[in-house]
């Protein structure tokens, strides 16, 4: 969590219902302690002052986040996480206003493009899904030497199947070449319940919990069944 974060108890929710055993960590730890994952929610870190997750890359839980990602944990960056993991250098390219200059908040269909990252390992490459999305500074852009390197790697695990923001080559999400951080823009814990209208989303933040892996056996073995059922 940070300062005008404002997804994390929907993310934490949604983890939860699928079995998972979500902790809040303030932005000014030091320590993850015994996660297992990390994902950093949608907001407004420190009010988008600047840019969004300009001043977040800076806050000390960030430095932990990036030892943790260097390990091979899985990391997830939804909205304005995904600003962030761009800005700290995790993800490649960054995030301006849409192309209209307006707020969007919408469902929006996407594309599973790739399937070797920790948030599509397991779903078929091609699977149409429907995700809500809100943002303004939303449109994902990069040169075009990374942009071909993303496409040619497998980086690019989720397109936007109509464009609502101008992203380049209608990106939606990528990952990091080792394909453990992963950054998207729709929200999947927003579709996780059929009360609001979708679970698409649970099929992403499942495959993420199957591809977790789980440190203390003891203590998430119940976690553990309810991810395998």
């Amino acid at each position: 969590m940070f300062p005008g974060s404002n997804c994390e108890h929907d993310v934490a929710y949604a983890l939860g219902e699928l079995g998972a055993a979500p902790k809040l960590i303030w932005h000014t730890s030091k320590s993850l302690g015994h996660a297992d994952a990390v994902v950093l929610p949608g907001g407004f870190a420190h009010g988008d002052y600047l840019r969004p997750g300009a001043l977040a890359r800076f806050s000390p839980v960030m430095d932990v986040v990036r030892e943790f990602a260097a390990s091979g944990g899985p990391v997830l960056g939804i909205c304005n996480g995904f600003q962030i993991l761009c800005e700290a250098g995790l993800l490649p390219g960054t995030l301006q206003k849409n192309r209209n200059l307006r707020f969007i908040c919408a469902p929006a269909g996407v594309r599973v493009d790739s399937n070797r990252s920790v948030l599509t390992s397991g779903i078929d490459e091609g699977t149409s899904l429907v995700l809500p999305i809100n943002h303004f500074d939303g449109s994902y852009i990069c040169d075009a030497r990374t942009a071909s390197e993303l496409s040619e790697t497998g980086s690019v695990v989720l397109r936007y199947i109509e464009n609502p923001n101008g992203s380049i080559d209608d990106i939606a999400g990528i990952s990091n070449l080792q394909g453990n951080v992963v950054g998207l823009m729709p929200h999947p814990e927003r579709a996780c319940d059929p009360l609001l209208g979708s679970l698409d989303g649970a099929a992403l933040l499942t495959a993420f919990l199957a591809a977790t892996p789980i440190k203390d056996e003891t203590d998430h073995e119940s976690q553990a069944e309810k991810i395998r059922s």
